[in-house]
């Protein structure tokens, strides 16, 4: 285990790396930002100062240099547009927003799905099964932004149940959420019900028979736990995605994400926020993925192995 720790470790470490440079590049793929930044009737002088001042004059390996040092300093840039405040400040301060929307929304989405999966192999119902991949494959066909503009039609503006826009407190966290908890909770039931299915005719199964289980105990405490591997690498990717910055749905329901701060940072030029934005949403992926594989390993030995 600590060997595969280990490797998995340096893999996260040389995946943040190329995130980094990634982000650098990307930063100076438009070239020198002073013109976009000061206004039109900026002279050439006041656009060559600012891009001295900002560093972009230099050679591009003195940049991206620089750039490594600062980071390793802990120093992502200050804002360009936000004089005063740092660029990892403004990401930091959407975070817990995000943070919020997107746990909220990944755990009520799985446990819905676990709930439905568990019923439809504990009852054997194959009208459950239809009506929920029925309906499932009614909210895949919906993009978030679309599903997410109707049911703001219908709670907030036709009912007035529901605010539509903002962060304003456990109400306002409603709407985004079942958006994304619903598109989620699709995916988890179609995976947990094949899982199930599969796990059905293993001999382990037959034994907690043989052994006096009931179906409902061997559905819970026999099949669940061994049906739960492969939905948890989808998981753990999903979630890793969500933490990142739901950046349509934040749109939607103008949440202060992350998501909303990189639209705006990719907007206004921003190039710090956006870059100080993307390897937050790297490290942040990155981080996840190495405890989910942990986990996995736990679960299963085979997947050290491999």
């Amino acid at each position: 285990m600590t060997s595969y720790l280990i490797r998995r470790i340096i893999q996260a470490i040389l995946t943040l790396y190329i995130a980094v440079t990634v982000a650098f590049l990307l930063g100076r793929a438009t070239g020198k930002p002073a013109a976009l930044i000061l206004t039109e009737g900026a002279t050439p002088q006041q656009i060559h100062d600012l891009n001295e001042a900002l560093g972009f004059n230099d050679p591009l390996a003195g940049q991206y240099v620089n750039y490594l040092v600062g980071l390793f300093r802990g120093d992502f840039g200050l804002s360009y547009r936000n004089p005063g405040r740092g660029a990892i400040e403004i990401i930091l301060d959407r975070l817990p927003a995000t943070m919020t929307l997107a746990l909220t929304s990944f755990l009520i989405g799985l446990l819905l799905a676990v709930v439905a999966a568990v019923l439809i192999h504990i009852t054997g119902s194959r009208t459950l099964r239809a009506l929920f991949v029925w309906s499932g494959s009614l909210r895949q066909s919906l993009p978030d932004f679309f599903f997410g503009v109707v049911i703001v039609l219908i709670f907030s503006v036709a009912l007035g149940w529901l605010p539509s826009l903002g962060y304003s407190g456990t109400a306002s966290l409603v709407l985004p959420v079942a958006t994304i908890a619903t598109a989620q909770f699709v995916l988890y039931v179609r995976l947990l019900d094949s899982a199930l299915s599969e796990q059905s005719t293993e001999d382990y199964v037959r034994t907690a028979y043989a052994r006096g289980k009931g179906h409902a105990m061997v559905v819970a405490t026999e099949m669940l736990p061994n049906a739960f591997l492969p939905v948890l690498t989808v998981a753990g990717l999903n979630l890793a995605s969500l933490l990142g910055g739901t950046i349509i749905v934040e749109q939607v329901f103008a949440w202060p994400g992350v998501g909303g701060a990189l639209i705006g940072a990719v907007s206004q030029r921003d190039f710090a926020v956006v870059q100080a934005g993307l390897l937050v949403v790297a490290f942040i992926f990155v981080v996840v993925n190495v405890l989910v594989d942990v986990l996995s390993a736990v679960i299963d030995p085979r997947v050290k192995l491999s």
